[in-house]
């Protein structure tokens, strides 16, 4: 497996570029705005606070019971225009919607101080049918909210967590096959470093423990952008790296995958891994290009990550990301990347012009991978792409809808469950595909 090296900063353009292995931006996309007839839109009936916008988070969950139930954490208005209130809207199987609020010791909804990218909400269901929110973190000690039982109100279990008093950002959380929950966050607030924790909630036990520092080194702060399970039960984790303490660009995307069975951290490719990871020796997807800098400069205009995610073929990472590369105009162009003879692969996803920093990927044998973005402007601005071979086309995924930011879960009947948040004009919607 290939690890970056300070070779990379003084390696030649050619050289670099050579390292993207990208399909010409012209062979790369074409766009149909015709959206596919299956696509089922809704506006959830519930006001929503201009604050709900990420790129990291994971603020949607989907459970087969007698039916699909679908679960969006997302923020309401709060009491000012610098608040907001973090709520659950459930969606049942007959498209009725609820609203669960959660509460603070006192019983009266949380309010947090709005921080766009940071300020917002992460859910998941556990084997039990219990919900567990984290909500409201930049640098903050634990929020977190879950249900005792499947049904309960959603309140305040921020002692029960390991780790306590320690400044908490970007926490996302994904089910396990057999109802465990995995949690990864940026853990600290130190100027000189910031590690990535893994978490487990043992859903039988009904316990919270640390797994590991997955990722950590001096100067550098760890950006987790999502996590998996495959069927196994092992783990798979996407995360970025940036010069400590903070910055809205990152580089060197990695991966990595943790089995529980063993304890034992790997690299794609299998080969063992000792955390915590650090840029020299990370399993690196998106290496560092031609006159990319490390810098926490965030009017920085050179070569950066900015939002990845990540979905499964069986055990085996896909992985969908934006790049900013010298040669790309400014702008964030969206890729694919797989495993591929101890590297990685990557294609050209997206390249006809600003995107924002909100991505999804999904997989099935039928379609292979779907890849979803949200363009700068323009009426549609979420769209799929999937691929022929190494060319990608584009369908718009919210005909109609002019939302700016995404997340999507892939439900247990096959479908794309979509999260689209309009921000300006407060309005949360959700898709079906």
């Amino acid at each position: 497996m290939r690890r970056p090296t300070a070779r990379a900063y003084a390696a030649s353009a050619a050289a670099l570029a050579a390292l993207l292995t990208l399909v010409p931006a012209a062979q790369a996309d074409s766009t149909d705005l015709t959206a596919a007839a299956t696509t089922v839109i809704e506006k959830v009936p519930y006001a929503m606070d201009s604050s709900n916008q990420a790129a990291w988070w994971t603020p949607a969950a989907t459970y087969k019971g007698r039916g699909q139930y679908t679960y969006f954490a997302f923020n309401e208005p709060g009491a000012t225009a610098a608040t907001h209130r973090p709520a659950i809207a459930r969606r049942d199987p007959d498209g009725v919607w609820s609203r669960l609020p959660l509460l603070d010791k006192s019983g009266q909804q949380a309010e947090f101080a709005d921080d766009n990218g940071h300020n917002q909400p992460s859910v998941a269901r556990d084997g039990s049918g219990r919900l567990h929110v984290f909500a409201s973190m930049h640098a903050n000690p634990w929020r977190y909210f879950r249900t005792e039982a499947p049904g309960g109100d959603v309140t305040d279990h921020a002692a029960e967590l390991p780790d306590q008093g320690v400044g908490i950002t970007y926490p996302i959380v994904t089910t396990a096959p057999n109802g465990d929950l995995y949690l990864a966050a940026r853990v600290g607030a130190g100027a000189d470093q910031r590690p990535g924790k893994l978490y487990r909630w043992d859903n039988a036990a009904a316990q919270w423990s640390v797994v590991a520092t997955f990722a950590g080194a001096l100067n550098r702060s760890v950006y987790p952008d999502d996590l998996t399970v495959d069927a196994a039960g092992r783990v798979h984790l996407l995360y970025e790296w940036a010069k400590a303490p903070a910055t809205g660009f990152r580089h060197q995307l990695s991966y990595l995958r943790y089995d529980p069975a063993t304890g034992a951290f790997t690299d794609s490719a299998g080969a063992a891994a000792t955390t915590p990871m650090t840029p020299a020796t990370s399993d690196v997807i998106q290496d560092l290009t031609a006159g990319e800098e490390w810098s926490i400069d965030n009017a920085y205009t050179g070569p950066a990550v900015q939002s990845a995610k990540l979905t499964l073929d069986g055990s085996t990472p896909k992985v969908a990301y934006r790049y900013r590369s010298a040669d790309s105009g400014g702008d964030f162009r969206v890729y694919y990347a797989s495993p591929s003879g101890g590297d990685w692969a990557r294609q050209t996803v997206y390249a006809g012009g600003p995107t924002t920093a909100a991505l999804g990927i999904t997989w099935d044998e039928a379609d292979a991978g779907r890849v979803y973005y949200v363009t700068g402007s323009g009426t549609d601005r979420v769209f799929a792409a999937t691929a022929a071979g190494s060319t990608w086309t584009s369908q718009s995924a919210a005909p109609g809808v002019s939302a700016d930011r995404l997340a999507v879960r892939r439900d247990s009947d096959g479908n794309d469950v979509l999260y689209l948040p309009d921000t300006a004009h407060g309005s949360l919607y959700y898709g079906r595909r």
